[in-house]
């Protein structure tokens, strides 16, 4: 059962192959999410300083009866903090904030604020910055593993060429419909673990008709195809949602896509608009 795979990072931690993503779950229903993944086997949990919701996962972390070092908790550094001192300050924060003594893993959410995702000026020395004071937290014990999220080549090269850890996991928007394929062959390449955020595109892919039929084929819903295409692309899915249903649903995915039926999902016409999401930074199309 996926719930009890794990992927082995460059540094030998075990990670679940399955998270719980808590984007969009609100601070006071974020406790109750969290108890509920434990109790249908989730060990995996993601959050960021950016959801505002990081003391009710804590707060599910401590209620939800398992001990904490058998679960896998993960959060962001903002995108916005480009400094040591900011970040040095920030990861404090996040521990406090969650009431823990450590994380699992944190990541550089973006390799640039918000306001100016996908502009020209990469923010090198920002991030580089904001890398130290991840490699200090991870040398101290606070972290038991660090990576980024949303770099691109150039911004994890950026990383490489300066750091003394190197990153071990970059978390991108990754899906049937838009993967990008390159970017994660190198990454993976670099002995890097890809994450996939949003592996159901944000629901847009419910309104696919080729997708839902391939899903009927083998029997299951539109997100466990979703979730299993990202897995055997040797992407940690995470789903992000608050209903156990759904949460259930998406975790029973014992099932093989065959390759002729990958080939096809690979290449499936790309999205060009997440509805409602298209104005949030990482569903707003790329300038070419």
């Amino acid at each position: 059962m996926i719930l009890t795979e794990s992927f082995r990072l460059a540094n030998g931690v075990e990670i679940p192959k399955l998270g719980l993503g808590t984007w969009f779950i609100a601070n006071e229903e974020a406790a109750q999410a969290v108890v509920e993944a434990v109790k249908i086997g989730y060990r995996h949990i993601d959050t960021a300083q950016a959801y505002g919701n990081e003391s009710g996962v804590g707060q599910g972390i401590k209620k939800c009866g398992v001990n904490r070092e058998d679960l896998f908790i993960t959060t962001k550094l903002a995108a916005e903090v480009k400094s040591y001192e900011e970040a040095v300050s920030s990861i404090d924060q996040s521990l406090e904030t969650m009431g823990l003594e450590y994380l699992d893993l944190m990541i550089i959410h973006s390799p640039q604020p918000w306001t100016e995702f996908a502009e020209e000026d990469r923010f090198f020395e920002g991030n580089r910055e904001a890398w130290r004071a991840l490699e200090e937290a991870y040398q101290a014990g606070k972290l038991r593993a660090i990576g980024v999220s949303n770099f691109q080549k150039e911004d994890l090269e950026n990383i490489f060429d300066h750091c003394t850890v190197k990153p071990m996991v970059n978390q991108i928007l990754a899906h049937i419909s838009n993967t990008p394929f390159d970017l994660i062959a190198y990454t993976q390449e670099q002995g890097v673990l890809v994450e996939a955020y949003s592996p159901i595109a944000h629901g847009e892919l419910f309104k696919n008709q080729k997708v839902k039929t391939i899903a009927e084929k083998y029997g299951v819903s539109i997100p466990q195809l979703s979730i299993r295409y990202t897995l055997q692309l040797d992407l940690l899915p995470l789903p992000k949602t608050a209903n156990p249903e759904h949460m259930k649903n998406n975790a029973e995915v014992d099932f093989t896509i065959s390759d002729e039926d990958m080939k096809f999902l690979k290449n499936v016409e790309q999205i060009e608009d997440y509805g409602e999401a298209s104005d949030m930074p990482v569903f707003t199309k790329k300038p070419k």
